[in-house]
């Protein structure tokens, strides 16, 4: 195989990315994923294993993993850790009661390897609900600010509404591309 074969391969894999939505049980990680889809988002049950959705945005393709967060269903997310170029953590800003144990799981994550040269975005969902934590108060809750292994953002939003999902996405997307894809 020749260089110039190489490089045509290389150029086509870079506008690829896989894009791993993790979160608590009942964050509105599908919610969040139908509704940047455009698609109905009336009848959502919980997901009892994974869905995959591969989108066009901006030019690239996206691979999105949306793998339930169910307390039984979590000592299997590190089977979808592989090729991992961004990690989309869902946080339920109204559900308070359940912040610590989203924190522990979110930690346990970032110190997987697997998962190292992965973007973080923080979805600091359902904002359009009385009583939601701002993204901030999310921030500090998550102890964000001392997270040294991953590029992170936190974005407040809404998946109902779809406040917001777009700024997120993008800035995952431009992250991504600017630390993997230096070849133009």
């Amino acid at each position: 195989m020749g260089l110039l074969t190489i490089l045509k391969k290389m150029k086509q894999k870079e506008k690829e990315m896989r894009l791993l939505m993790l979160g608590l049980d009942n964050a509105g990680k599908t919610t969040i994923l139908k509704k940047f889809n455009g698609e109905d988002i009336d009848t959502i049950s919980p997901t009892l294993g994974f869905n995959i959705k591969t989108l066009e945005h901006r030019g690239f393709k996206l691979n999105f993993w949306d793998v339930g967060g169910q307390k039984s269903l979590r000592s299997y997310w590190r089977n979808y850790f592989e090729s991992t170029d961004g990690l989309i953590w869902v946080v339920d800003s109204a559900d308070r009661r359940r912040l610590e144990d989203c924190k522990k799981e979110l930690d346990g994550l970032l110190l997987e390897e697997r998962l190292a040269g992965a973007t973080l975005l923080v979805f600091a969902n359902k904002q359009d609900l009385p009583g939601a934590l701002s993204g901030e108060d999310i921030k500090d809750a998550l102890d964000l600010e001392s997270n040294v292994t991953h590029h992170w953002r936190i974005q407040d939003c809404s998946a109902v509404t779809g406040e917001n999902l777009l700024g997120g996405i993008d800035w995952v997307l431009d992250d991504i591309a600017s630390r993997i894809f230096t070849m133009d």
